[in-house]
């Protein structure tokens, strides 16, 4: 089996979705289920935010004049619906269910095309940024892949590699570095420490980093957010395997 990890940076107006994240930097949409057929795609999707970050994301679903996850620039013709499943006062989940028309396009379709049957999904949506996790059995085209996701996307969004690897390899080394972080996440940390931004006071702010890596504020932070997770679930895992060690002695 192998994992292909990517990312989808949106344009202002391309996603209503992005749109809404973007306006609420501290919200975030993960998939919870993700499934799709040659003529359907339905999927599970957990917010968390605040009410007003809430209300934003629910209206971006249920109002939008075609569905999220659909790469067309306009309208398809698309029958979609998507309920309400539970909301508090900072979680939403929703359920979505699509049934796609000729001319539209989504990931997990055109994953279907190119990659075969059975490819798992798991997303992460952030401001504009959104993670695509992809478990596939390898023997699909990942080139094409991406050739017809680059024709889908067109001008609405940048996509970025962030991970290709065999699942069984070990998480150490299946990303390019020895923090076992993707490249572009690596940079974006080195550089952070490089230019201050974890000094105390901060010696550059979020805005002027992105301006010295010539990248997208949102991408920028979301970056240092992956990276950041992934070292601090890294340390917390190494502290329990050495308090595991001390007690066998």
């Amino acid at each position: 089996m192998r994992e292909l990890v990517f990312a989808l940076e949106y344009e202002p107006g391309c996603n209503r979705v992005a749109d809404a994240l973007a306006d609420h930097p501290d919200a975030r949409v993960r998939s919870l289920s993700l499934h799709a057929t040659a003529e359907r795609l339905w999927r599970v999707d957990h917010a968390t935010g605040t009410p007003e970050a809430l209300d934003a994301i629910e209206d971006a679903f249920l109002t939008g004049d075609y569905y999220a996850d659909c790469l067309a620039t306009e309208d398809c013709g698309a029958t979609q619906t998507t309920r309400v499943l539970d909301r508090t006062d900072d979680t939403l989940i929703l359920y979505s269910d699509w049934e796609r028309t000729p001319t539209c396009a989504s990931v997990p379709h055109i994953a279907r095309d190119h990659l075969g049957d059975g490819v798992l999904f798991e997303t992460r949506h952030e401001g504009r940024h959104y993670t695509w996790r992809l478990i596939h059995s390898g023997d699909g085209d990942v080139a094409a892949f991406f050739d017809a996701l680059e024709v889908a996307v067109g001008e609405c969004a940048q996509m970025e590699m962030l991970r290709t690897a065999d699942t069984t390899t070990s998480a150490g080394g299946r990303d390019g570095t020895p923090s076992g972080l993707p490249p572009a996440q690596e940079a974006a940390l080195q550089a952070a420490v490089e230019h201050g931004y974890y000094e105390s006071p901060r010696e550059v702010d979020v805005g002027e980093l992105a301006g010295h890596l010539d990248v997208p504020r949102s991408t920028l932070t979301y970056r240092l957010r992956r990276a950041e997770e992934h070292l601090a679930k890294q340390h917390v895992a190494g502290e329990r395997v050495a308090e595991e060690r001390l007690a066998s002695h």
